[in-house]
């Protein structure tokens, strides 16, 4: 009989949905969804949830619930990221969820996060090349993983998420030559640990998965958001390049009309690819991958290969 699971996985902006199907070594990706969450907003500097980021949680949670109750799955799995485990009145978040949905939250660590991306990649990619940079980027974390024989041989987790960003250094519209520098100084700062790992490797490809590099792949493509999947598909370095200076010179009424802009990172798109690019020039990295897969993939990874 075939084991059908639901992932939920619960993040600074979006809570996002997987439903999947597998037995022995195979599985059938049956539905994905998201809905917007937010839970950063007016708090995650102080590492506090507010009450108004719980409702719009459990809102999501509970459209989701409708969405998994006409699968007959035989497992549900929730779990929380950076800006739930950060916050100082987490057991009060799980509380309510609890109470609201029924479901026990996961609040998993940096480093299980970071176990998780990795596994996802690999349902994606199978075999990883030697000394590949692996980068999620979300709004509370972004993690970083090496490989090496098909392995994590180090892996970080930095609590400097998108959302985190535009708290502390809000751009202006458009963003302002100065507050690149000031960004760029705030990442390259707190990413000391990254340099020093990584410090004579030669980095061949950059594998990035979540939000920001998926919305990279979509304008890129021309394709809205959500109606393209992609295992691993390579993003040129001159697409990159190009749509990065778009986007830096844009305001938010021309990234709102861009084809492949999702509603939810018309905000976050400049600091994403302003550490995307950070991370590409320090490293000397000349190859680039998307993929969709990375969290709640990893989960579906443990269940088949566990």
């Amino acid at each position: 009989m075939n084991n059908r699971i639901a992932v939920i996985d619960l993040g600074t902006n979006t809570c996002n949905l997987l439903i999947a199907e597998y037995q022995d070594k195979s599985y059938e990706i049956l539905y994905q969804g998201k809905e917007v969450v937010k839970l950063g907003k007016n708090g995650i500097d102080k590492n506090r949830l507010t009450e108004d980021g719980l409702n719009r949680a459990i809102l999501a949670i509970l459209k989701h619930q409708e969405q998994i109750s006409k699968f007959n799955v035989s497992e549900v799995v929730i779990i929380a990221t950076s800006a739930i485990r950060e916050a100082i009145n987490k057991e009060w978040f799980q509380q309510q969820v609890k109470e609201n949905t029924g479901l026990e939250l996961q609040i998993i660590s940096g480093e299980k996060e970071a176990q998780l991306i990795f596994d996802g990649v690999k349902l994606a990619f199978d075999e990883i090349d030697d000394h590949s940079l692996i980068l999620d980027i979300g709004g509370g974390s972004n993690e970083f993983i090496l490989t090496q024989s098909n392995k994590p041989i180090w892996k970080q987790s930095f609590p400097l998420g998108m959302a985190r960003i535009i708290e502390q250094i809000p751009p202006s519209n458009p963003i302002t030559s100065e507050e690149i520098g000031q960004i760029n100084d705030w990442f390259s700062s707190r990413l000391e640990s990254l340099w020093q790992q990584l410090n004579n490797i030669q980095i061949p490809l950059l594998i990035g998965c979540s939000g920001a590099f998926d919305t990279l792949a979509d304008i890129i493509d021309q394709t809205d958001p959500g109606t393209k999947t992609r295992i691993k598909q390579e993003i040129a370095a001159d697409d990159f390049t190009r749509v990065y200076e778009t986007l830096i010179q844009s305001t938010t009424a021309e990234r709102t009309e861009m084809k492949g802009m999702e509603s939810i990172r018309i905000e976050m798109i400049v600091p994403s690819v302003l550490f995307i690019k950070l991370v590409i020039d320090r490293l000397k990295i000349r190859k680039i991958y998307q993929t969709d897969f990375a969290l709640r993939e990893g989960v579906l990874y443990e269940r088949i290969f566990s």
